[in-house]
Formats: structure tokens, sequence, C-alpha cells
């Protein structure tokens, strides 16, 4: 065998890993001998969901979002309250509208069924979300796995770091740069907003108060039928919503359409267009779809790999709902 052939194997052996923050490893073939199924079980259970519910790709990649950016991709977010000194991070207010947990907990059963005390929940939480990308049309996004469940829920952290709803483009960037993503791979995860819907409550001070900064920035004939949608004294803003975009349960590029045309629903839309590091990134996501789709995941393998915790940290819960 010549040295091409063999530095060629040992690169190939080298590229089924990840190293992760704080010198963990999580690899491209974690689970071959253990439960060779588990992708194809998560991707079962992701496609008899969506048949009966069409916005669950919006809600699973929501829900994976909001997992990893407290205290890593550990599942916490899966955890139910046990007792007073545990509260949920699904209580949290900034929690507001999050969904489908239950079924992260479903296709769970499903693997414990095959491969038992195998699995993580936070791998079949990224699992879930890569399928619901590919499941609304968007890229097939390569993943590691190896996380391992907390063992807690951190209710105080979820308040203090989960996005407020006038997040700006330098918080946004410095939120993101802490997974290591580029200002590119930034602008290209906030493309997940493609998918879904916004409640009414997220917008109304965008939509009447004249104090805020992008009060004008948006295209006159939305922000009217918007103030339709969403009168300033409902009583119903809390389940009263509008869709994000046109094509709100594909998984395209009109995001970064809507936003050059200043029809962005939230504040931070017309933040990345107003902005000189991230305007160039909406222009040409607006303009190429497949350099989004490159972009997104490679940001999707970042955010999905920031904190975890890996070998003999954490456990694997049964129940993702539950500890052991």
């Amino acid at each position: 065998m010549g040295l091409r052939s063999i530095f060629g194997g040992i690169i190939l052996v080298l590229s089924l890993w990840f190293k992760v923050e704080g010198g963990g490893w999580l690899s491209y073939d974690f689970y071959e001998k253990t439960c060779p199924q588990v992708e194809g079980i998560v991707r079962a259970g992701l496609q008899s969901l969506h048949l009966s519910d069409r916005t669950s790709p919006a809600a699973l990649l929501r829900l994976m979002f909001h997992d990893c950016q407290v205290q890593g991709c550990d599942a916490s977010i899966l955890l139910d309250s046990n007792n007073l000194t545990m509260p949920s991070e699904i209580a949290s207010p900034k929690n507001f509208g999050i969904r489908n947990r239950e079924s992260i907990s479903i296709i769970k059963s499903m693997v414990e069924a095959v491969c038992p005390q195998q699995v993580s929940c936070a791998d079949i939480l990224i699992l879930a979300a890569r399928e619901a990308v590919v499941i609304a049309g968007g890229p097939w996004i390569q993943v590691p796995l190896g996380r391992r469940d907390s063992m807690s829920p951190n209710y105080t952290l979820a308040n203090a770091v989960l996005p407020t709803l006038n997040i700006g483009v330098d918080h946004m960037l410095r939120n993101f740069s802490k997974t290591g993503m580029s200002i590119e791979e930034s602008v290209a995860i906030m493309g997940a907003h493609t998918l879904g819907i916004t409640h009414c409550k997220n917008i109304l001070d965008r939509l009447y108060n004249s104090s805020d900064a992008n009060y004008n920035t948006m295209d006159p004939e939305l922000k009217k039928m918007l103030r339709l949608i969403c009168p300033l004294r409902s009583s119903t803003a809390n389940i009263s919503f509008v869709i994000n975009d046109p094509t709100t349960r594909v998984f395209d590029n009109q995001y970064y359409i809507n936003v050059m045309k200043r029809r962005g629903i939230l504040s931070i839309d017309s933040d990345l267009l107003s902005d000189p590091r991230t305007v160039p990134f909406v222009l040409r996501f607006a303009d190429d779809q497949g350099g989004f789709f490159r972009a997104f995941s490679s940001a999707f393998v970042k955010l999905s790999s920031s904190g975890v915790l890996t070998g003999d940290q954490g456990v694997i819960r049964r129940i993702c709902s539950a500890m052991n």
C-alpha cells in the first residue's frame, strides 16, 4: 500500500470525529455498533409526525435552538419540574410558544425499544431537528453524535440568556460567535425563520411603538396588514399569529428575500439589512439558495455541538422528561 493510500485512510478516520469545546469529542459514527438503526427510527418518527402536523418542522427546529442556547445541547429543555427547587426551563417566559417536546419523548421510546439506554435524548433532539429541515425541503446535514443528557434544567439561565424580542445584530453576533460561528454562519442560522409563525404579542412593540428604532423600517403595506391581524389591545395576542413568510412550511431562502423587501416580521430582520457586517450575506443568500443551505448546514453543526456533555459527563435518560 502506498503512502497516499495510508494517509488517505488516516484522513478518513480522523474526519469521523468532531472536537467540541472543553476537549470532548463527538463522532459521525458514534452509534454504528450500539444502535445503527437510530437515524432511521428518528426519520420514521418525524415522517409520521409530519403527516399529522405540517407545522412540526418549525416547532422542532425552534425546540433545538432553545435547548442549545441554555447550557448547551443537553436536552435540558425536555425536563419537567419535579419539585419547587427544580423549575423547568419550559416555564420561562422566553420559551413562550415552544412545543413538540412530547414528540421527542415518543421517538425516544421508539429508540429505547430497540436500543435500551444507548441513545441520549440530546442526540435524538438534534437528529429530529435535522430531519425537520429535510422534511421541509432544506439540506440534509451530517451531524456528529455522542451527546449526553444533563441532570437538571436551568430555569434561571434560560431567563438570562435566551434572546429578547428586541435583540439587535450586536447581541445576535455575540451569541452565535460563542459557538464558533462566523458572521456568515450567524446570518445563515437566522434563516431558520423561514419556517413557522410569529405570535402577535412578539411584534406589538414594532407595530405600535414609534420609539422603536425599527418602527419605520417595515414595508408600509405589510405593517398595515399586520395591524389588522394584531390589534394593539387585543385579548388574543398570545394566541393570534402571523406567518413568517409566504412559504412558511418550506425551508428555502424566502426569509432573505423578505428582509430585502423590508417585509421581515421581527425587529432583527430590519437590523440585518441595515448593518454593514450582515447585509452582504442577506443579499447573497437572497440570490443564492444553495449558498444559504451550505452556510446554514455549517452553522447547524456548530450550534448543535456547542456546550455538549460527552464521555462520562451527564447521563443517558430513559425518559426525556424525567431523571432516571
